[in-house]
C-alpha cells in the first residue's frame, strides 16, 4: 500500500464518521471504535511500484474533540491485515500486517496533520519487506508552511 492509500482510507474513515456530528455542535468529544472493517481499493506496492488492488481488514479507534475555542483535534489508529493483488499476473501477490496512526489539529487559521505507518509484508515468491512512513503537513492562513515526508522500504 502506498502512503496515499493509507492516508486516504484513514482520513476518510475518521472525518466521514466523526466530523459531521461535531461540526453541528452536537458533541464536544467523540470516540468511535470499529472492528473488522474491510475495504478494497486500487493502489501500488510501495516497494516495487507494481499496481493492483489492495484489500485491508482492520480494527481502529478514532477520537475527535472540539475545544472551547472551537479548535478541532483528532487522532486515529488502525491495525490489521492486507492483501495486495497485482494487475500483472507475473508480479508477486503480497500479504501482511499494518498499523497506521494519524492525527491533526485545526485552530483558527492554522492546521497540522501527522501520519505514521508500519507495513510488514511477505510475497508469494518468498520476498519480505518492511515499509515505514512518517509525514507531517502544517498550514498557516491556508498556505503550506511545512511538508515533511520520510518513507523507507527495506
Amino acid at each position: 500500500m502506498t502512503r496515499r492509500a493509507i492516508i486516504v482510507f484513514g482520513m476518510v474513515g475518521l472525518l466521514g464518521g466523526l466530523m459531521a456530528p461535531a461540526a453541528y455542535g452536537k458533541a464536544d468529544a467523540i470516540t468511535e471504535t470499529v472492528q473488522g472493517v474491510t475495504e478494497t481499493f486500487a493502489d501500488a506496492n510501495p516497494c516495487t511500484g507494481d499496481t493492483g488492488d489492495v484489500t485491508v481488514t482492520y480494527n481502529g479507534i478514532f477520537h475527535f474533540t472540539i475545544d472551547p475555542n472551537e479548535g478541532e483535534h483528532f487522532t486515529g489508529t488502525q491495525t490489521g491485515t492486507f492483501l495486495f493483488q497485482p494487475d500483472d499476473p507475473e508480479a508477486e501477490t503480497v500479504t501482511g500486517k499494518f498499523t497506521v496512526w494519524f492525527g491533526g489539529n485545526i485552530t483558527g487559521n492554522n492546521a497540522g496533520f501527522w501520519v505514521t505507518n508500519l507495513i510488514r509484508g511477505s510475497g508469494s515468491e518468498g520476498s519480505r519487506f518492511v515499509f515505514n512512513l512518517n509525514e507531517q503537513f502544517h498550514f498557516s492562513n491556508g498556505e503550506l508552511q511545512v511538508e515533511f515526508s520520510l518513507g523507507d522500504c527495506h
